[in-house]
């Protein structure tokens, strides 16, 4: 019988974060269908993006301390019953109010990302916790690969609401495994919540804190930007079906899952700042290409999500080091600084999100979208090198 103080397996961590992910995207290519659906305009329905990501942004400011102070097991077994239940009002729902209330309550699940890192840097120190949130998030990675192609065959062949069911095995399923094998790595005590609370003002005055963040979220911007806007780039500019959006929704995760290999292989080696520097050019570079090309008339959707792939891959070599140096800041406060990491990431992502769907109209092409993703990448850039800067002149570089 499982210990309830025993440390999860790596394999239980992964299932974590990548059901994050799965509902963050399986039914990503069935976004234009859905609005014809319900029969509104895809900016409506694209809020079930959007508005996805501005609630779990919410809920990560919260999870942390709630986390710590609570435990990690818990908490996410509340998350995932959570989740199931509103699967089952996004499959119940005839109207697309109905279907974006069930959806926002969904966005539970995404604070499973949160915990996942928690836990991981519960049990292992800096720069180790870095390599092994990589190694986390590189088997995540093959959720997202695999999500969009199976959810562009299931609106194909089956319908929109094929997605849903499928997320509601998967939820139920995790669920199962949760309770079964994950033991609590942060046991429950500790200071209280409203003191944990208090605490956010003493991050906020980290100027380490900020930059890790920064380059986290600005990192992970364009790729939340990405989510917005490709389903409609793919149908209205490249004319792709469902089941070819799954298929070229593939390349990013799997750049992404290279990124990730990356840093799990040489952070610990070459250190978390180096490994930001690293990724935030890679994105840069790629993003950039794929602005002047947009420029020069050159419109193909293998040169876009070809370009996407090696963006999210430095986006892949960024996040873990990113995500371990902002919780290495305070470490007995790693669930509430992953919290407020989170939100950065997540809160951030929803507005450029859901600009990238108010800009994106018939006859825009493509060039808004990566307008915003590459202007995200320079930002992140810029972060690093700023507090790689300061780093440097009180002699912590």
């Amino acid at each position: 019988m499982m210990n309830r103080h025993t440390p999860p397996h790596i394999l239980t961590l992964i299932v974590v974060a990548g059901m994050s992910a799965l509902s963050m995207n399986v039914f990503l290519p069935s976004l234009p269908g859905m609005a014809r659906y319900f029969g509104v305009d895809y900016a409506v329905m694209q809020l079930s993006v959007s508005g996805y990501l501005a609630v779990s942004a919410v809920l990560q400011l919260l999870i942390g301390p709630i986390t710590d102070r609570l435990g990690r097991r818990q908490v996410l077994l509340w998350v995932l019953a959570v989740f199931v239940l509103a699967t089952i009002g996004t499959l119940a729902a005839t109207t697309a109010e109905a279907f974006l209330a069930a959806r926002m309550l969904q966005a539970a699940v995404a604070t499973g990302m949160v915990i996942s890192r928690a836990t991981v840097r519960d049990l292992y120190p800096g720069d180790q916790a870095a390599s092994m949130i990589g190694y986390v998030t590189m088997g995540m990675a093959l959720v997202p690969m695999i999500g969009p192609i199976l959810g562009g065959f299931l609106d194909e062949y089956i319908g929109w609401q094929a997605n849903f069911a499928l997320l509601l095995i998967v939820g139920a399923g995790t669920f199962a495994l949760i309770w079964a094998d994950m033991g609590e790595t942060s046991p429950p005590g500790g200071i209280g919540f409203r003191q944990q609370l208090s605490t956010y003002p003493v991050l906020l005055r980290s100027q380490r804190f900020w930059g890790y963040a920064l380059a986290a979220a600005c990192s992970s911007g364009q790729f939340f930007a990405y989510l917005g806007g490709a389903p409609f780039v793919g149908e209205q500019v490249f004319h792709l079906s469902s089941s070819e959006v799954g298929y070229f929704f593939a390349l990013p995760a799997l750049g992404y899952g290279i990124g990730n290999f990356l840093s799990g292989r040489y952070a610990a080696r070459v250190g978390m700042d180096r490994m930001i520097l690293g990724g935030t050019i890679v994105t840069f570079v790629a993003t950039g290409f794929l602005l002047l090309s947009e420029l020069a008339g050159l419109e193909h959707p293998v040169l876009f999500f070809g370009s996407i792939c090696i963006a999210s891959m430095g986006s892949g070599m960024t996040l873990p080091s990113s995500n371990s140096g902002l919780m290495s800041v305070r470490p007995e406060l790693a669930g509430t600084a992953s919290g407020l990491g989170g939100t950065m990431m997540i809160g951030g992502g929803a507005g450029l999100s859901a600009i990238a769907g108010l800009l994106l109209q018939p006859g825009s092409g493509a060039l808004p979208l990566v307008v915003i993703m590459w202007l995200t990448t320079v930002a992140a850039l810029g972060s690093i090198l700023w507090v790689l800067r300061r780093n440097s002149s009180v002699g912590l570089g």
